[in-house]
């Protein structure tokens, strides 16, 4: 079967995605639970393995730092594989992790269990959008990747809430097994419904590393990190603020992150369309909005009312800026599709992780109330190298007019 053939077999009615699509979404959906879920449980999991708080906030920086590490490498070692394949294993690869996490006694073993699940994220992401796009008809394509991505923002909406419910009430241990049931699940989707496609030839990877390279491309890959590290400074360790700081109860920290979610998923929609409009002007403008907001969550957090409302706007602003970076970095790699996707979120996994670090430096050293102070400074130098970015990327289309003019 070729693959025109393979495309219209795979989308049998012009108009609709394919279920296969789908099965990609579930996929994406459960990543993006086991990331985020962590923090929602973090109280718990101290409790139960005997660590400090700023200790278990280092299986969200190990996570990161598995994607981070694990995206570029597998993108390497693996890109010969034809791609349903690939997603086979990367699938795999993510259940045991997570089955691993569930019954993992000690702590040392959760953290290793954690990084290998981080392993299969950015390129099951990666080739996930890839394949999304060869699943459609060409007027289709962006609707797909855009399909496969809303994975991560629903799986903010309900999947980390429904997750921390669990956990809280049979355990943590409850919360990856579910998660472990629903990458089974996605495993089966896969393996049944997403065809073998014809294998493009292998791109050139010393063409697309001299792409990546390029110091524009890395002030703006530090910009995203940076900006992450703003979001899981904060993050990390909102449970034990809200419960601590502002005095919630447990059970009530779930819905706080159901609306953070919903923040999160209005934040990417704006962004996605600012960018489109004026993509640096709308970028620096979230991140400088973003820096306010923090700020004003070390005096917001004291009130209950007021802790709600600024942490939903912050979930719109710290995922706004989010399309911004990725359309950002897709203008300056062109040359490097499939490694420049999987890089940009070792970058911004980079940033998950020292802003979690750098997180549990603060709590240790200057206390809890001290972390939104940390997340604004971070989210200040992001601005920062945002504003460099804009003018260099002005100097740049200068130069080239002048040379195209002589």
């Amino acid at each position: 079967m070729n693959l025109t053939n393979s495309l219209e077999s795979s989308s049998p009615k012009k108009g609709r995605f394919p279920i296969s699509l789908l099965c990609l979404t579930l996929g994406a959906f459960a990543i993006g639970m086991t990331e985020f879920i962590i923090m929602g449980l973090l109280p718990n999991v101290a409790d139960d393995l005997h660590v400090t708080i700023p200790q278990a906030g280092q299986l969200i920086t190990s996570y990161a730092l598995g994607v981070a590490v694990g995206a570029p490498v597998l993108t390497v070692l693996t890109h010969r594989i034809p791609q349903k394949r690939l997603l086979t294993l990367l699938m795999c690869i993510f259940i045991i992790g997570n089955a691993l996490s569930m019954i993992a006694p000690v702590y040392s073993l959760l953290i290793a269990a954690r990084v290998m699940t981080a392993f299969a994220h950015g390129t099951f992401l990666g080739v996930g959008s890839l394949m999304a796009t060869r699943l459609v008809h060409p007027d289709k394509r962006a609707g797909a990747v855009s399909i496969v991505l809303a994975g991560l923002t629903i799986a903010n909406i309900i999947g980390v809430p429904f997750g921390t419910f669990i956990g809280q009430q049979l355990g943590w241990r409850a919360s990856f097994g579910a998660i472990t049931i629903l990458g089974i699940i996605s495993l089966m989707g896969i393996i049944r419904f997403i065809p073998v496609l014809q294998q493009e030839k292998a791109a050139n990877l010393g063409k697309q590393f001299r792409s990546l390279i390029n110091p524009q491309v890395l002030l703006v890959l530090l910009t995203g990190a940076l900006g992450c590290g703003s979001l899981f400074a904060v993050f990390t360790y909102i449970t034990p603020m809200l419960e601590t700081i502002t005095g919630f109860a447990e059970h009530s920290v779930t819905w706080i992150l159901v609306l953070f979610g919903f923040g999160v998923t209005i934040g990417n929609m704006v962004g996605g369309k600012l960018a489109d409009w004026k993509l640096m002007p709308s970028l620096m403008a979230n991140f400088a909005i973003l820096v306010v907001i923090l700020a004003l969550l070390t005096v917001t957090l004291h009130n209950p009312y007021t802790a709600i409302i600024t942490i939903f706007c912050w979930g719109v602003a710290a995922f706004g800026i989010m399309p911004g970076i990725q359309i950002r970095i897709m203008n300056l790699t062109r040359e490097a599709p499939m490694l420049a996707a999987t890089s940009s979120h070792s970058a911004l996994n980079l940033g998950n992780a020292g802003g979690a670090y750098l997180g549990g430096l603060a709590i240790t050293f200057t206390g809890l109330p001290s972390v939104p102070w940390l997340a604004a400074s971070l989210a200040a130098l992001a601005l920062v190298g945002a504003v460099i970015s804009y003018q260099a990327g002005k100097k740049t289309s200068i130069k080239e007019s002048l040379q195209q003019s002589a």
